[in-house]
């Protein structure tokens, strides 16, 4: 990533996290979990990586192909329940990101610091993903505020308990809250709308 590197950083740890909460949750997870690696990966400062002369114009393509993979598994499963859908717009994303900053840096030599100053990528297309993500951001960000207090019908008891329930009606573990899945999902469309201010 190519911006301030307090923001950068901020992006990493929040990406991190993200990947981390996804693993811990139900197996049809693993491909928030992959875009939430991949993010972290994406957003550590190039200072940091110091890529050798081959590295520059690798990493892109390894990014761009993994999430080209990503996203033609996600529309492939699109008619199936989930946020298949979403995530084939957030495997766009990164594809359009790495090809982006792939071209940025092959024009400018490899050089960082030229790629921090220089546009990449198409602004209409930056600006249409920039309004998909805050868009997704404010509604499901509003759906995670107004969630209720308690599921299922249940007559008391906390959606979200850190295990199994040994009486009374079944909790669900903090793992598998949906507030969890939602708010992963939000954590990860605002990194992905930080990272692409960056372009």
């Amino acid at each position: 990533m190519h911006g301030p590197p307090l923001v950068a950083w901020s992006l990493v740890t929040l990406s991190t996290v993200a990947a981390v909460a996804c693993l811990l949750r139900r197996e049809a997870a693993r491909d928030e979990a992959l875009m939430g690696a991949g993010m972290a990966v994406m957003a550590v400062p190039m200072s940091v990586l110091d890529p050798r002369p081959w590295g520059t114009p690798l990493l892109p393509v390894v990014f761009a192909v993994v999430f080209a993979l990503a996203g033609v598994r996600a529309l492939l499963l699109v008619r199936r329940p989930g946020h298949h859908l979403h995530h084939c717009v957030c495997s766009a994303a990164m594809v359009y990101m790495a090809v982006a900053m792939g071209g940025a840096a092959s024009a400018h030599g490899g050089h960082a610091g030229h790629m921090a100053h220089s546009g990449a990528g198409l602004p209409l297309l930056t600006g249409a993903l920039l309004l998909y993500f805050a868009g997704y951001v404010l509604r499901a960000g509003t759906t995670l505020v107004a969630a209720p207090a308690h599921a299922h019908g249940a007559a008391s008891g906390p959606l979200i308990s850190a295990g199994p329930s040994v009486a009374g009606p079944a909790r669900v573990p903090l793992r598998h809250a949906p507030e969890v899945a939602v708010a992963c999902r939000v954590s990860m469309a605002l990194g992905m709308f930080a990272m692409l201010l960056t372009l």
